[in-house]
């Protein structure tokens, strides 16, 4: 687990002075070290957070002949079989790293070789023969990377905070970005909040030559998975062996692991997954309230703990606690996102990197397997939906900012963007195979929109904010394939979700766990904007130029006096808290970091 970056000059030579500001941005998510290299108009950076191959495997790596180059994010999980495999087709290699395989299997197949890594990873080789570099990002999109093409260069990086400083001029807002941001929680698809920053999409490769000329292709989605008539004995026997063996190469690591272990049963899962690989009982952390009448997962969590014998620490916070944790939380995930379960995850991530450098989580069960409440919904419930907002399904239909009252705070440019928030869930509906079930539909457009673009963000940019690496096995490509695969049936009857991984998982996890209803965990956002706090907060945001220049202001009393009566307008101060605070970390004050304490009304201008 890294961070990379780089530049391609036209006309040019990159100098290694010039990647220094990107190194010093993604320094927490490779505290251990750092190299470059620098040919011509190619430069590539890499800041190393070591999990495997401690001594040997620094980057960038070269090959013998020195005529390809590689900096990766990530982990190739099937790196001891793709090896030998190389080696027998004659590939020598001069370290122990997970991350050499990825030129060694170039060399040999330049077109499709990241159809052999299996993993979660974001790469950028350099071929110094074809004089281009190649970018790669892993099927799901776990691994972020992010790029921007301008006349005279391409900046790529893990980041957005590492492209900024290498860009002549500070780029402008995506008003499109900016509207789904706020209408659907996060920005989805290829545009970021700032115009012309680019997202590498899942399963996506780039080639850029000297001349800046681009050529992208995507080698995997999850649109080439066939619907399979499996019936459940038939499905149990196929799983047990394939979860199996992505578990035997997810543990793969020459440092310990451990596991975030919530109350529900993913997390289950792994944790008897995990003790069955391992002889010591497994490291785990859970998350609660100090306040023992606030709704957590402790005690279930503390129990499966006790199950299975695990080394377990319960983190108990006081809710002001993770209020207090927004302003990092902002600067962590880069890019606006709303998901209120950064912050416990943020919390989780501070207290496991004090010992650790990687730890598994549960995400992805729920898009494999059908696990959302969103996916079970009566037929006649479908149906309307889609007639009020058609294109979907009915899945996905409204704006989280659906009130007439918010869409009047709307500045004009926002307003005009406010029909298009669908857009991504229109296409990813529209472009799933006609054959697929409805399920289907759903998961698939979950998979390829909010999974990367919010779920894993949170994943991957809240644990790299303490140099944490987060491993998620159920969004390895092959359980995935699997679960989007399976009848509808073995998912959900409409009232009970995951009903294959349940069934399967009873062979493993006691089973009154998992047919116990999840808790989750709830985060107090109505009690933290109210009083004194929420005065001072509208006084700042009413204030605040850039809150000016994209919202009405003059609509923030009767905002504002909703959320004191009837504590309904939360979501939307939240957010345009959050966009103030993220517009002086990345426009106004680049560079700035705050700390994991610190009281998110000081980082408003």
């Amino acid at each position: 687990m890294c961070g990379i970056a780089g530049l391609v000059l036209k006309g040019r030579s990159v100098h290694e002075h010039m990647l220094e500001p990107m190194i010093d941005r993604l320094a927490h998510r490779g505290p251990d070290g750092h190299g470059v290299l620098t040919d011509g108009a190619f430069g590539l950076a890499h800041t190393r957070l070591s999990i495997i191959d401690l001594s040997g495997g620094r980057q960038p790596i070269c090959s013998e002949d020195g005529k390809l180059a590689v900096v990766a994010n990530g982990e190739i999980y099937n790196y001891v079989e793709l090896r030998e495999a190389l080696e027998r087709e004659g590939r020598r290699f001069a370290t122990h790293s997970d991350s050499e395989t990825i030129p060694h299997a170039y060399a040999l197949d330049p077109e499709g070789f990241a159809e052999r890594l299996h993993g979660m990873f974001a790469f950028a080789l350099y071929d110094g023969v074809r004089r281009r570099l190649v970018l790669g990002r892993d099927r799901l999109g776990i691994k972020p990377l992010f790029y921007a093409l301008l006349p005279d260069r391409l900046v790529f990086a893990s980041e957005l905070k590492a492209i900024l400083p290498l860009l002549p001029n500070a780029p402008a807002i995506d008003a499109g970005a900016f509207s789904q941001f706020l209408h659907t929680h996060c920005s989805t698809g290829e545009e970021t909040l700032f115009s012309g920053i680019r997202r590498l999409g899942p399963g996506e490769i780039l080639e850029v030559d000297a001349e800046l000329n681009l050529r992208k292709r995507r080698y995997w989605t999850p649109l080439c998975v066939r619907s399979r008539a499996l019936d459940f004995a038939e499905a149990e026997a196929e799983f047990e062996g394939l979860f199996e063996q992505v578990m035997k190469e997810h543990v793969r690591s020459d440092v310990p692991y451990g596991l975030f272990l919530s109350g529900g049963n993913d997390s289950a899962i792994l944790l008897a997954m995990l003790s069955r690989l391992q002889a010591q009982p497994v490291r785990t952390f859970s998350i609660g309230y100090v306040d023992a009448a606030m709704k957590d997962e402790l005690g279930d969590a503390e129990r499966i703990a006790q199950v299975f014998g695990s080394r377990h620490t319960s983190i108990r916070l006081r809710r002001e606690d993770l209020f207090r944790r927004i302003p990092h939380t902002v600067w962590a995930a880069d890019d606006l996102m709303r998901d209120y379960a950064s912050f416990p995850t943020s919390a989780l991530s501070e207290a496991a990197a004090k010992e650790l450098k990687v730890v598994f989580t549960g995400e992805g069960g729920d898009e494999a397997f059908g696990g959302y409440r969103r996916y079970r919904q009566p037929r006649l419930v479908w149906l309307a939906k889609n007639l009020l907002a058609p294109g979907t399904g009915g899945f996905r239909t409204r704006s989280e900012w659906w009130r007439k009252r918010s869409q009047r705070l709307f500045g004009p440019a926002l307003a005009a963007e406010r029909r298009n928030f669908r857009a991504p869930y229109l296409k990813a509906w529209s472009e799933a195979p006609a054959s697929w079930s409805h399920l289907q539909h759903c998961q698939y457009t979950d998979l390829v929109t909010d999974l990367p673009d919010s779920l894993l963000v949170k994943v991957d940019r809240m644990m790299m904010g303490f140099g944490l690496e987060g491993r998620v096995p159920f969004l390895d490509h092959r359980v995935v394939e699997f679960g989007l695969g399976l009848p509808d049936a073995l998912k959900t009857d409409g009232e009970q979700p995951k009903i294959f991984l349940r069934r399967w998982a009873e062979r493993h996890v006691p089973k009154e766990h998992l047919y116990t209803k999840k808790r989750g965990f709830t985060v107090p956002v109505r009690e933290w904007l109210g009083g004194e706090v929420l005065d001072r907060l509208e006084s700042k945001l009413s204030a605040n130029p850039a809150v000016r220049e994209w919202f009405d202001v003059r609509q923030f009393p009767a905002l504002f006096q909703a959320q004191r009566k009837k504590g309904n307008a939360g979501r939307e101060i939240f957010c345009l808290m959050q966009f103030a605070i993220w517009h002086r970390l990345f426009v106004e004050q680049p560079g700035l970091k705050p700390s994991p304490d610190e009281d998110p009304l000081d980082w408003i201008s």
